[in-house]
């Protein structure tokens, strides 16, 4: 088993990785808590394909557990299911001394996570994701957040989990789409962070890679978010290629999904950050090929108005501006804040 500490302000926790840690995550519950009541938050894909093995693992190391499972999918990423699951968790009397556990993708993840920090004002959860984004990324550093009609996770907290544990068992069973869109937030990590780590994946095998490029990807953000949790500063470099890509979602009202929009967000602002000056090297190309080499896509038929409009209601905005995370070169960036007026003139030049 392999273990990242994460360190934040508000907890520390662990993020192991290994083999079989599904099966055993009544086991690790234990090393956290004695038993008690634990229900598990996923969707019914994830249900029908992991669900009896954690409710078996957590019913042999004691504990009294329940599911509650939604239809796969962002359309249930919503303030109903929220409130379906609140209900759930009252009637079978949770208290602060018990838990959830998130089992699945960034959807129930962020739904699970989002339920516990505001069920009775704050209970314990663990998280298990089951796609490579969520591995990489959605599970860890304490982001819980539902959609909104107007954008994507409008309402939500940073709530850290008390363990996050990644069985790399669990990806054999994604779809090569599902595995793809996890892809892109690796990518990220070595655009934003790590040069070498980017040129690994140029060349590498990923599948007989996939445990040391989780733990690479798990350190970056380990770093990132111990030094600010609540992304009022560094945290806002892991958003590379989210500015555009939540505005690519929301156009395609959440039919593009999450990973997919990263990867087109992140060659349109390469390309607008080197035609407006902002990145000292064009390395869009380089950074094209290796998403295309992962299966996914690079470009998008929506107009720079589009796109405009929808990425002026992001979370990421202030009253007069947005952030904008500036990759200068492959492994170095800054955040930089521009106007509305920049915004707009910046996401023409990544379409043009």
């Amino acid at each position: 088993m392999q273990t990242i500490r994460i360190n934040t302000p508000t907890r520390r926790y662990d993020v192991k990785i290994a083999r079989g840690a599904l099966a055993q995550a009544g086991d690790s519950l234990l090393e956290l808590t004695k038993p008690c009541r634990a229900v598990i938050v996923t969707d019914d894909t994830v249900r029908s394909l992991y669900g009896d093995t954690l409710l078996t693992s957590l019913s042999n190391a004691g504990f009294k557990t329940a599911l509650y499972s939604f239809p796969a999918g962002e359309e249930s990423k919503t303030l109903t299911t929220f409130s379906d699951i609140q209900s759930f968790l009252a009637d079978r009397k949770l208290t602060r001394s018990d838990y959830i556990v998130t089992l699945g993708g960034g959807i129930p993840g962020d739904m699970g996570g989002f339920c516990a920090a505001c069920f009775q004002r704050g209970i314990r959860f663990i998280q298990i994701p089951t796609t490579l984004l969520s591995a990489v990324d959605a599970s860890v550093g304490g982001k819980t957040a539902v959609n909104l009609p107007q954008g994507k996770n409008l309402v939500g907290a940073f709530y850290q989990p008390d363990l996050v544990l990644c069985d790399p068992d669990t990806l054999r069973t994604l779809p090569a789409g599902v595995f793809a869109d996890g892809m892109a937030e690796v990518i990220k990590y070595g655009v934003i962070r790590d040069a070498e780590f980017f040129r690994f994946l140029e060349t590498c095998d990923v599948q007989t890679s996939i445990e040391a490029i989780i733990r690479r990807c798990v350190e970056i953000k380990a770093e990132v978010v111990s030094e600010d949790e609540r992304e009022s500063g560094v945290r806002a470099i892991l958003n590379f290629g989210h500015t555009l890509a939540h505005a690519i979602e929301k156009c395609s009202n959440f039919q593009i999904p999450h990973g997919r929009a990263v990867g087109i967000g992140m060659v349109l602002e390469s390309r607008a950050l080197y035609r407006t000056g902002y990145a000292k090297t064009d390395y869009t190309d380089r950074l094209k090929n290796l998403l295309i080499r992962h299966g996914l896509d690079t470009a998008t038929d929506y107009s720079a108005q589009a796109l405009y409009d929808a990425a002026i209601g992001d979370k990421k905005r202030t009253t007069d501006g947005i952030r904008l995370l500036v990759v200068e070169e492959i492994g170095k960036c800054v955040v930089k804040q521009i106007t509305l007026a920049d915004l707009r003139a910046f996401i023409e030049a990544a379409v043009a």
